[in-house]
């Protein structure tokens, strides 16, 4: 099995199944992209290459390059919306590249895309907060044991005063708690 090491080792398993959790709330939002900028085919292309590496194609520049252009579609994108959901699109292909080291900033990598699609639910229910935290849940209620396993290498996640960093250490610090 082929690992990547740094300050610890992560398999590709491993990094599999944090692709996947990050491509299932990418997948959730990205329509909302799709709607507020239609013909723009780059989240939809990251979130592509991310299914093909967590499907079992082995992790190519191809995720590198679409990440890169899904966080530049969400750069350029009007709404507050469609730039979450793009740059979770581009979050979610970027993951088969999460670096094994122990630095808080890692765990953005494996849990902004469902706090973004959290912070996505409470902009559609009017900035309804408790629609954003039993998005949350569902989200910790989505962990595998493995993803927990990999997260708890990290340190917490960074403290912000944007509400997707605050939903996301919120998510971070559930899931450590059910570990």
């Amino acid at each position: 099995m082929t690992t990547v090491s740094g300050d610890f080792e992560l398999t590709m398993d491993e990094l599999r199944v944090v692709a996947r959790y990050v491509a299932e709330s990418a997948q959730e939002v990205l329509p909302l992209f799709e709607e507020a900028v239609p013909g723009d085919p780059r989240p939809r292309a990251a979130l592509d290459a991310a299914w093909e590496f967590i499907n079992g194609a082995k992790r190519t520049k191809l995720q590198r390059i679409t990440s890169l252009e899904a966080h530049r579609a969400a750069k350029e994108a009007g709404t507050e919306a469609a730039r979450l959901a793009a740059r979770s699109a581009g979050d979610a292909a970027s993951a088969a590249y999460l670096h094994p080291i122990a630095r808080a900033t890692q765990v953005g990598h494996i849990l902004r895309a469902a706090a973004s699609a959290a912070r996505i639910a409470e902009l559609s229910a009017d900035n309804d907060p408790t629609v954003g935290n039993t998005q949350i849940e569902q989200a910790r209620q989505r962990a595998t044991p493995v993803l927990i396993a990999v997260l708890s290498r990290y340190p917490l996640a960074p403290t912000a005063k944007n509400r997707v960093a605050q939903l996301m250490s919120t998510l971070d610090a559930s899931l450590r708690a059910s570990d």
